[in-house]
């Protein structure tokens, strides 16, 4: 949602950002939570809450807070979880898809840094499910 408010510039770029634009890209989460925030609703309060905190890592090393463990709500965990294994698992103007195999192992070396073990568990006990979704619902 904060991507909105990020040139495309940025965002279609082929290769890696600079540090600069790095900065401007990580604020897309604070965009978003600020767009939805200031609605009174408890779905869009819920939403402003994962914008904000889905680039927020287990170990604390994500941002932009540096939430860590439990202050990361779960609804953020879980976010953070689909987002990436989405990312990584789809073609980017940047990358090519990365195999599953590949995708399962980050996970796996992640588990507990970047991402809820237990969450990452959770994935792992469906994986055939989600292998499944993503043949069903391709990106093109």
């Amino acid at each position: 949602i904060g991507k909105i408010g990020i040139p495309d510039s940025i965002l279609n770029k082929p290769g890696a950002h600079t540090p600069e634009e790095s900065v401007i890209m990580r604020s897309h989460a604070r965009i978003g939570s600020q767009l939805l925030g200031s609605s009174r609703r408890p779905l869009l309060q819920l939403a402003s809450r994962i914008c904000l905190e889905h680039h927020e890592n287990w170990d604390g090393s994500g941002y932009p807070n540096g939430l860590r463990g439990d202050d990361i709500s779960l609804e953020g965990r879980i976010v953070a979880v689909a987002d990436v294994f989405d990312a990584l698992g789809s073609s980017r103007c940047y990358k090519d898809p990365w195999t599953l195999v590949s995708i399962r192992r980050f996970f796996s070396d992640q588990s507990g840094r970047k991402f809820d073990p237990e969450l990452v568990n959770l994935l792992f006990d469906g994986w055939d499910e989600a292998q499944t979704l993503r043949e069903r619902f391709p990106d093109d």
